[in-house]
């Protein structure tokens, strides 16, 4: 294996995607100033100099990240996963900070942080160590178990904010990366039967239930429970192929609720039209390509799950908001990576970019085109074996 420069076109394509965001949260929170008294001092630059911030920081531990090596990563597991664990907890004690109903935030200077992003960027972690081990048996009962059950105590803590979006995206990140182990598919699919009453009985919570049906006919009430979803489509079909221009956007005036996190990917379409919409969806695709190339580049177990795992990470989550933003899914608060304020998700993202460069720099002359495993003749411990194919 040898170890070379980084992927350059995954650098870019973030750089690209955050200076889009930079643009766009300035452009949807600069009027704030006239629309809302409490910001009539501290102006419409407010949002942008704390994402500047972050973003600082943000950049500071991604080339941190570069340079750190996968058998010390697998030495952070257990002390991420722990922390993150811990700060979720503190999310209900006084450092904790409430919001819309919700309590998902820490209070940490000089804005809030929220644990359910470490979280997911910990659970990734877990699981490339976790699938990777060499005695792991796809088979074993007890091996499918013991993630699925640390998903679940995680999961617990979220419905107890509650933060049904954090919900679903880390069960959607634990099942990929058990598929993509070889998990055996018998125990996922009794899993996912025993989950259909859970989701049912969570949904009939009368908030969530409004969401589900305004997100089956927003129009049938839209000064209600389908307003957001309403004006998002009112901000992308407005943007017609090359919007209003930046500056130009209504919605921002106080119509479209979270127009500069979970639903800044409407600012966009209204303000940049088709073409800037398209633009943010064909970025998200190059990265997520780019990252599976970088997974298959990989002849370590470890280093090609974690490769996997944060691609399918930071891909879910903005397929996830394409999707609500769209009216394809139900409303949650999930925002777009790079691109929506918020320091907890540009911070933790970023870290996770920091990983995939750092995987990018090794390169074979073989990938993967299956991973398996089966037990020795002898001692029955489980080992990996490869198919491998030549890259062309």
């Amino acid at each position: 294996m040898n170890k070379g420069s980084i992927d350059k076109t995954i650098l870019f394509t973030v750089i690209f995607l955050i200076i889009i965001g930079l643009i766009s949260v300035y452009s949807s929170t600069s009027v704030l100033a006239s629309v809302k008294a409490k910001y009539a001092e501290k102006g419409g630059m407010i949002y942008f100099q704390k994402q500047l911030f972050t973003l600082f920081i943000g950049f500071f531990l991604m080339f941190i990240f570069i340079f750190i090596s996968p058998a010390n990563l697998k030495k952070i597991v257990f002390p991420l996963l722990i922390l993150s664990f811990v700060m979720l907890i503190l999310v209900f004690s006084p450092l904790g900070v409430s919001a819309g109903g919700a309590r998902r935030w820490l209070k940490l200077w000089p804005s809030a942080f929220q644990p359910s992003e470490i979280v997911k960027f910990a659970m990734v972690l877990f699981l490339a160590w976790y699938i990777s081990r060499p005695d792991y048996n796809k088979d074993s009962i007890k091996n499918f178990l013991i993630p699925i059950g640390v998903m679940g105590i995680f999961q617990l803590i979220f419905l107890k904010q509650p933060d049904f979006g954090a919900v679903l995206t880390l069960g959607i990140i634990t099942f990929t990366m058990l598929f993509l182990a070889g998990a055996n598919l018998r125990y996922m699919g009794i899993t996912f039967l025993m989950a259909i009453p859970v989701i049912f009985y969570l949904a009939r919570e009368p908030y969530r239930w409004r969401r589900i049906t305004s997100f089956l006919d927003p129009w049938a009430d839209p000064q209600g429970s389908g307003f957001q979803l309403v004006q998002s489509l009112i901000a992308l079909g407005s943007g017609g192929l090359t919007g209003q221009g930046l500056g130009g956007g209504k919605q921002k005036l106080a119509f479209l609720p979270e127009i500069h996190t979970d639903f800044i990917f409407a600012h966009i379409g209204e303000e940049l039209g088709f073409l800037g919409a398209f633009t943010v969806v064909f970025l998200f695709f190059l990265l997520c390509i780019r990252g599976l190339s970088i997974a298959l580049r990989q002849t370590e177990p470890f280093n090609y799950f974690l490769a996997s795992g944060i691609t399918l990470m930071i891909s879910f989550q903005a397929l996830i908001n394409f999707a609500v933003v769209t009216g394809l899914a139900p409303t949650k608060g999930l925002p777009l990576p790079f691109i929506s304020y918020g320091g907890s998700s540009l911070v933790v993202n970023l870290m996770a970019v920091g990983i995939l460069l750092n995987l990018s720099r090794f390169s074979s002359e073989v990938g993967y085109s299956k991973i398996f495993i089966q037990p020795t003749s002898k001692t029955r411990k489980y080992r990996y074996y490869y198919r491998v194919r030549r890259l062309s």
